[in-house]
């Protein structure tokens, strides 16, 4: 096969871009030669994370629609129609022999685009509950890659295969790395971990949730890792320092997310979709705590999707300050519950979700 050129599509989020980041690299590995470009919103933290893995990419002046009344909508056909124009040019000047959307705002005008042109398409839903950009792309593409059953009441059942989320391999290759992730963290290697994170963002519930109650980890013996987000770190690093516990260490973001899996007997996390996937993959039993700030809820349906297998425990965010250290003492002192979940979340794993992918892009290729 010539050189492949591939246009990728689609970012705002880390759940996002970094599906995408694997999804290339994973052609990369495949063929070495292949041409890959980036297209994301300007301003996103695609633009910053897209060329630090390495990879090119283009800007559209591209956002959402607020769902409440809000001037900003006044601005969207404008956008749009400047997005498209841009997207054409793209289009244009890569011909790419493949489109990949993987949600979010930039990946409607570049799909389209590249669709009306004739262009092979796919797109990647990482969601038990599909975004709207996808939704609205559905009918255009050829090819719709899933990693929850049941979303034919969306999408046309012919298009859909299911693979799986992609995630960073890096990320869940924990295999022996324990000693050195308790060195890393400044922990002890024999004790019950809690990991908490909120995403990349943070999670506001989570965390005022989480310092409320410092005091479980100084009488328990259990440690604590605690990613708090940036908004928050300030908060966080204060209410550890008052505490005056080793045993508890705090940081606005964790950047070896495999050291902090491997020293990890139980998760609290959000259940955003590359959370879930991550945890799936790792086998760690997990407390989900689902935004309520996301499109349709997605968050509590794939948490949901979990919880219906028994591979993990639900936390409203409305009921986190007054539930979540009632679970989290629950699983901590209950270890046949926590190897229950973890053998539960395993199964639901897709370890070749990045190949899958990776295969049905490059099988559009038209032979030339």
């Amino acid at each position: 096969m010539p050189s492949p050129r591939i246009v990728i599509s689609g970012g705002g989020t880390g759940g996002h871009i970094f599906p995408a980041i694997a999804i290339a690299d994973t052609i990369k590995e495949i063929h070495p030669d292949a041409e890959i470009l980036f297209v994301g919103a300007k301003g996103r933290m695609e633009m910053e994370r897209v060329p630090k893995a390495g990879y090119k990419i283009e800007g559209l002046w591209i956002s959402g629609i607020q769902r409440k009344l809000s001037l900003k909508n006044l601005s969207f056909p404008f956008k749009l129609i400047s997005s498209m124009m841009k997207a054409k040019g793209i289009v244009k000047k890569f011909k790419p022999d493949v489109a990949v959307g993987v949600g979010g705002y930039a990946s409607g005008p570049l799909l389209k685009v590249a669709s009306m042109r004739g262009v092979p398409s796919v797109i990647q839903e990482q969601n038990s509950f599909p975004g709207i950009t996808n939704r609205w792309l559905a009918g255009n593409v050829d090819r719709i890659c899933v990693s929850y059953s049941g979303l034919e009441r969306w999408f046309p059942a012919d298009k859909i295969v299911m693979t799986g989320n992609p995630v960073r391999k890096h990320v869940v290759e924990l295999e022996g790395k324990r000693e050195e992730a308790a060195a890393h963290f400044g922990l002890d290697p024999n004790k019950p971990t809690l990991l908490v994170v909120g995403g990349s963002l943070g999670a506001r519930t989570i965390n005022q949730s989480i310092q409320a109650g410092l005091a479980y980890f100084k009488d328990s013996g259990v440690q604590l890792i605690w990613q708090s987000g940036k908004a928050y770190a300030d908060e966080a690093a204060e209410a550890v320092k008052a505490l005056n516990a080793d045993n508890v260490k705090t940081s606005p973001f964790i950047d070896r997310m495999d050291l902090a899996y491997a020293l990890a007997s139980v998760v609290v996390s959000r259940a955003g979709a590359m959370s879930v996937s991550e945890l799936c993959l790792t086998g760690k039993p997990s407390i989900l705590v689902p935004s309520p700030n996301v499109a349709e809820d997605h968050q509590t349906k794939n948490a949901q999707a979990l919880v219906k297998e028994n591979a993990a425990v639900l936390v409203r965010d409305s009921e986190a300050r007054e539930k979540l250290y009632e679970a989290i003492r629950s699983l901590m002192d209950n270890e046949a519950k926590r190897n229950e979940l973890s053998e539960n979340v395993k199964k639901l794993a897709h370890p070749d979700a990045s190949k899958k992918i990776a295969t049905e892009i490059l099988n559009l290729i038209p032979s030339k």
